[in-house]
């Protein structure tokens, strides 16, 4: 409940202590954040959030704190990218998509944490998705491109509008050196692919997990193992696909079959490639826009949803590219590491 009282001031009235907590953040970081970006004063006393300032000021920090009230009254916290996000969407008018984004839960982890994306590109990335037989998502870590996918095809699966869930990544570091490893080969390949395990894990739990692969029912490969097969009442999800050759995409591509989905995502900026080879995640961006059931979607520094420290990170190896003509991947000669 938001009440304007006396000129210059505004009072939120906040339903439990959780929420209270979710929308201060640790330490009060988050209303510290909102007075640095909108300029007014914020004070939280017991469940009442007091907002001062200017008209215009007050007008667009609570237009920010109702725009966030899907997260807070639900007690999950509020992130330094979910106050970003809300005040970029009411700066360029689009508050209807962020309420919109708000109600658009996916599914609830294993904690209990409710599922959704938390930017308007990471709405538009899950729709594309929804709507679309393939899908490409290129952007840099923290951007949710892989979990909002596994999200997404978990919930499917236990829609039962598809059969079977495949996640699969070329294993590109490993190479010819596969065989020195220890252990049987899925042993050998379990670091490249734990990543996929890890979001498993969060929504379905190890135990679950761990019997629907079993029962091969949720497949966790190399993408070797994809050649020569029709994947058929699947939905298929190709991680770290930067990694792959232009010839190894368009094998896989080509596996999709009968009431099949496919969802692809990597970052172009991470490609462990020789030096000057194409990756196929950039060839196949390029060649497949405008194609009819096919999403390109293409996720920024703006929508990292890990620690604050990553975005900064992320947007600082973009300065270095763009100064440097571009990144890695797109062709042209890269630093060996």
């Amino acid at each position: 409940m938001v009440e304007a009282t006396t000129a210059g001031r505004f009072l939120f009235d906040l339903p439990t202590p959780e929420a209270a907590l979710a929308l201060s953040g640790a330490s009060e970081q988050t209303l510290r954040q909102l007075e640095a970006l909108t300029g007014v004063s914020l004070v939280m006393r017991g469940l009442q959030l007091e907002i001062r300032g200017r008209p215009s000021q007050l007008e667009r920090a609570a237009g920010v704190v109702e725009l966030l009230r899907p997260f807070w009254q639900e007690g999950e916290s509020v992130s330094s990218v979910d106050v970003q996000a809300a005040l970029q969407s009411l700066d360029t008018g689009r508050h209807q998509d962020h309420e919109a984004m708000g109600q658009q839960v996916l599914a609830r982890s294993q904690r209990g944490n409710l599922l959704r994306p938390r930017t308007l590109r990471q709405k538009n990335y899950v729709e594309a998705m929804e709507r679309h037989d393939l899908t490409l998502a290129l952007g840099p870590a923290g951007t949710g491109k892989t979990f909002l996918a596994t999200v997404l095809a978990v919930r499917m699966l236990t829609e039962r509008k598809v059969e079977r869930l495949i996640l699969t990544r070329p294993a590109v570091e490993a190479g010819e050196r596969l065989g020195f490893l220890p252990g049987d080969l899925q042993q050998k390949v379990d670091p490249y692919l734990r990543p996929l395990y890890d979001a498993l894990h969060a929504l379905l739990g190890p135990e679950k997990t761990s019997a629907l692969l079993e029962k091969g029912v949720i497949e966790v490969a190399p993408l070797a193992y994809m050649r020569g097969r029709t994947l058929s009442e699947a939905f298929v999800i190709l991680d770290e696909a930067q990694n792959t050759t232009p010839a190894q995409m368009r094998m896989v591509l080509t596996r999709l079959g009968e009431r099949s989905r496919m969802v692809v995502t990597g970052d172009i900026t991470q490609v462990d490639l020789p030096q000057g080879q194409l990756s196929g995640l950039v060839e196949a961006a390029q060649v497949l826009e405008g194609v009819e059931g096919v999403a390109v979607c293409k996720l920024t520094a703006a929508d990292v949803v890990r620690h604050p420290m990553v975005q900064r990170v992320v947007e600082a190896y973009a300065r270095r590219d763009k100064a440097n003509g571009g990144p890695a991947g797109s062709g042209g000669q890269r630093p060996r590491r």
